[in-house]
């Protein structure tokens, strides 16, 4: 019998081009996102770069908002406004 626990929805596991295609995003958009600061990807400790599925949501509703007319500003905004809702 295994003692095998999977990852929960916030682990950092996905390297980019799963988080790319789980998201449906190209993998320099993810990049420039992060860079940005839309979003905020883990790292590993050779810098490569890691999401969560909880990232992977974040990542589909941010790109939906722009498609809707949206700026990056507002995506922004919409973000800090999201991470707020739990707290």
């Amino acid at each position: 019998m295994s003692n095998f626990i999977p990852p929960g929805p916030e682990a950092k596991v996905f390297v980019i081009s799963i988080a790319a295609e789980l998201s449906g995003l190209h993998p320099q958009t993810l990049r420039t996102y992060d860079r940005i600061g839309l979003v905020a990807a883990g790292r590993t400790t050779g810098g490569g770069r890691r999401d969560s599925l909880r990232d992977g949501e974040l990542l589909r509703m941010v790109a939906q908002l722009p498609a809707g007319g949206l700026g990056l500003e507002g995506v922004k905004r919409v973000i800090a406004l999201e991470k707020q809702v739990p707290a």
